[in-house]
């Protein structure tokens, strides 16, 4: 019988994708205000699958990445996805977004964005919000999956998430060291 468990808290990691790159200081300042604090944001990646988004986005566009210092309970990626959708909205102009912000996190064995489409391999989690496994972390390295987003499987990213990855697992130790001398007293 399998004993349920508290899950391990998550990296909270954010991807960000837009033409205009001086409107990246309002997104990060109006998660940060609802988030918590930025502890890391990668350099500019160009981003080529311009194609999809071009008409609504135009192009060329540029992501960052960018990660958060709290850990979040893995659940409250529902409420953190319907809170990036609402920021898109309210940058939008003339119904177009100029931003598109894609909230996931990170454990030590897989990077899980949120998505509000549904497809074979996505879970949903709640209020139309479906768990989207982007890649598995495997024989020391992030590893991409037959859906796996191309820029999420190129090197970039996965370079970011790797220091995010070995961020956070410090943290975890920290946090396992505390709680056993909170234990001993």
């Amino acid at each position: 019988m399998s004993i349920p468990q508290t899950p391990k808290p998550a990296k909270l990691i954010v991807g960000v994708f837009l033409r205009d790159r001086d409107l990246l200081d309002d997104v990060v300042h109006e998660m940060s205000a609802s988030l918590g604090p930025v502890d890391m944001v990668s350099s500019w990646f160009p981003f080529d699958q311009t194609q999809y988004y071009e008409a609504e986005m135009g192009s060329p566009l540029f992501r960052r990445m960018i990660g958060f210092q709290e850990l979040i309970g893995q659940e409250r990626l529902v409420e953190i996805k319907l809170f990036t959708n609402q920021m898109e909205a309210r940058l939008s102009q003339g119904g177009k977004r100029r931003a598109n912000i894609d909230p996931g996190y990170l454990l030590p064995e897989r990077f899980v964005l949120a998505t509000g489409k549904n497809y074979s391999h996505r879970i949903f989690l709640g209020k139309g919000i479906y768990a989207d496994l982007t890649l598995i972390y495997r024989n020391g390295r992030f590893q991409s999956l037959e859906w796996t987003y191309p820029d999420y499987a190129g090197t970039d990213i996965q370079r970011f998430l790797q220091s995010a990855r070995d961020r956070y697992l410090f943290v975890l130790r920290r946090r396992s060291t505390a709680e056993r001398c909170l234990g001993q007293m």
